[in-house]
């Protein structure tokens, strides 16, 4: 089913980019020229020279040794002219995103265990918000977005590319034609990195220590498995509920998310220059990024859920990197609503500020399911000792395990 995906979004490009259908091409013609994308795709994502600065590229901030996350620890990113700018969002990481379905305000459960009658919400699209479908829309955001590569157009972007070392891959692919028209050229580049990004050793490579298990090729240590179960468990972590960790009906390997777009309430995260203006919040699927959802109060504050695979090699956690260790993150499930002074400021009269990054008239959007809920002193669904287990748990799902636990995994 995965490389199915691969395959149709491949053939859509060379569609895109051939001139010519692509029935009057051999297999071996279509196969080699998907490989030419592949290898124009991988230059692309390497290149700074299309960014304003000059020093920016995709993979400064997708790094290819760190499961095309950011390797820094900011919790945003510099970018601009002269990279001296700053974003509100983390960077996710760029692997397992070949199953992401398009975007849809109606998300019902495919779990054959599940209620396919229940209405989930919106779900899928790339990016926090969810606002592109394909990768190579997605790859525009950060080449034109001034606080990112700050390309300043088309000419310049496609002055770049043919000046590149690789220029004479994109003659190939483009022709003389597309190659001399600017914005044809452009999106000629962006489904080369569209393809390059549909490379399975790459970027979903299923290579991870719980990928071994459920082969019956690993044992899990013992602390492992108890993070397992706690992660499965409705009552306990009920991590499974949105980052589905059964192998799907169709055989294809757990995404560890359920795409749907939830509202969690982190705390706001004051190191973001953006959010020195106490009147600016970030809202998710309501905006700013994405506009055409911004009368919807009740979309206000949700943001996709991303995949938990390689998630041990990030340093920085949810969309606005307010947490920099897996523990926090969990232990902030585990007590936002029993322990809120743990993760909250208090005001001027001593009282504690809950959820300070969401407005009031939105935090009915809030996700109440376990482990949130109860009242401040509650006894947490999670102690210490089992948030531990649920962390070491997660630690088996970064990619490059060479069946040893001594063995330091590549990452991707």
């Amino acid at each position: 089913m995965v490389r199915g995906l691969r395959v149709m979004v491949g053939l859509a490009a060379l569609v895109l980019l051939a001139g010519t259908a692509t029935a009057a091409m051999t297999r071996q013609e279509v196969y080699a020229r998907v490989e030419l994308l592949r290898q124009a795709g991988g230059a692309i994502f390497a290149d700074p020279s299309l960014s304003a600065s000059g020093k920016l590229a995709c993979a400064s901030c997708h790094v290819p040794g760190n499961a095309f996350g950011p390797v820094s620890g900011r919790a945003v990113e510099p970018g601009g002219p002269d990279l001296s700018l700053f974003g509100h969002r983390a960077v996710p990481s760029l692997t397992y995103t070949q199953t992401v379905p398009a975007f849809n305000e109606h998300m019902f459960d495919t779990d054959p265990y599940g209620d396919d009658s229940v209405d989930g919400g919106p779900s899928g699209g790339l990016t926090w918000d969810g606002r592109v479908d394909r990768t190579a829309d997605q790859a525009r955001i950060p080449l034109y977005s001034p606080v990112e590569m700050a390309a300043s157009g088309p000419a310049a972007v496609a002055g770049a590319l043919r000046a590149a070392p690789y220029a004479g891959l994109l003659r190939q692919l483009a022709g003389e034609g597309a190659f001399g028209q600017d914005e044809a050229l452009v999106t000629i580049a962006l489904s080369a990195l569209e393809v390059y990004q549909q490379t399975p050793a790459l970027f979903y490579p299923y290579s991870s220590k719980y990928d071994a298990y459920l082969q019956g090729k690993a044992t899990l240590t013992a602390q492992e498995a108890r993070g397992l179960a706690l992660f499965n468990d409705e009552a306990k972590g009920n991590c499974a509920s949105c980052h589905k960790s059964a192998v799907d009906m169709d055989g294809t390997p757990p995404q560890f998310t359920d795409y749907g777009l939830i509202a969690l309430g982190v705390p706001r995260n004051r190191a973001i220059p953006a959010n020195a203006d106490p009147a600016f919040f970030d809202l998710g699927l309501c905006g700013p990024d994405r506009t055409d959802f911004k009368a919807r109060a009740d979309y206000c504050g949700l943001f996709r859920t991303p995949s938990l695979r390689n998630v041990a090699l990030r340093k920085r956690f949810f969309h606005n990197g307010v947490f920099t260790d897996l523990t926090q993150a969990v232990s902030f499930y585990a007590t936002r609503d029993t322990d809120p002074a743990r993760w909250f400021p208090r005001k001027p009269d001593g009282t504690v500020e809950v959820f300070d990054d969401l407005p009031a008239p939105y935090r009915a959007n809030l996700n109440m399911d376990p482990p949130f809920g109860g009242k401040v002193g509650d006894k947490p669904a999670l102690s210490e000792a089992e948030i531990a287990d649920i962390v070491t748990f997660l630690g088996t799902l970064t990619d490059g395990w060479r069946g040893t636990d001594a063995t330091h995994p590549s990452g991707g």
